[in-house]
């Protein structure tokens, strides 16, 4: 788990821990703050767990890998990666090795600038900047990846209801 901004651009908060071992995110250990390098992001976590990967002995290395983004904006500050390389690092993955990424944004204009760098329309939402909007959004991702775990779905990809949740929470605010 990576929390990236300007203020530390790639600090990792969890590196390869059982997830029943991470915290759960609260308001004191998950903090937003600062710009977005998202691609600067996007390109060192890549590598990294590339490189994570590659040292396990095959026989016990995860045959299922899902890379998921969370973010509350959009790409303003990358200085390492620019939009090409990471358009063919996601591609290179998601073709090559079978890699998933999900993207989850609470700006719309994110998800357009998403699926501009390989991300699927199906793998990536919009959530509300609410309570209730971003508990619904991680209560999908959890079914969704819970169904491509179980062999339940051959993709990580929301459903309609998901996105409906969201809508409707947007109303809600109105």
């Amino acid at each position: 788990m990576v929390q990236f901004d300007t203020q530390d651009p790639y600090e990792v908060l969890h590196h390869f821990a059982p997830l029943q071992e991470i915290p759960a995110l609260t308001r004191e250990t998950y903090v937003p703050r600062a710009a977005t390098p998202l691609l600067d992001a996007l390109g060192r976590g890549i590598n990294e767990l590339e490189h994570s990967l590659a040292v396990i002995p095959e026989a016990v290395r995860p045959s299922k890998v899902v890379f998921v983004v969370i973010t509350d904006g959009q790409e303003n500050s990358s200085r390492e990666f620019r939009k090409e390389q990471i358009v063919k690092m996601i591609r290179e993955k998601q073709e090559k090795d079978g890699w998933q990424f999900v993207f989850l944004s609470a700006d719309l204009e994110a998800i357009e600038d998403a699926m501009g760098y390989g991300f699927h329309a199906a793998s990536s939402m919009a959530f509300d900047k609410t309570e209730s909007g971003v508990g619904d959004a991680f209560a999908s991702l959890s079914a969704r990846l819970a169904d491509y775990r179980g062999a339940r779905a051959s993709e990580v990809a929301f459903h309609e209801e998901d996105r409906q949740r969201q809508e409707g929470e947007r109303r809600r605010r109105r």
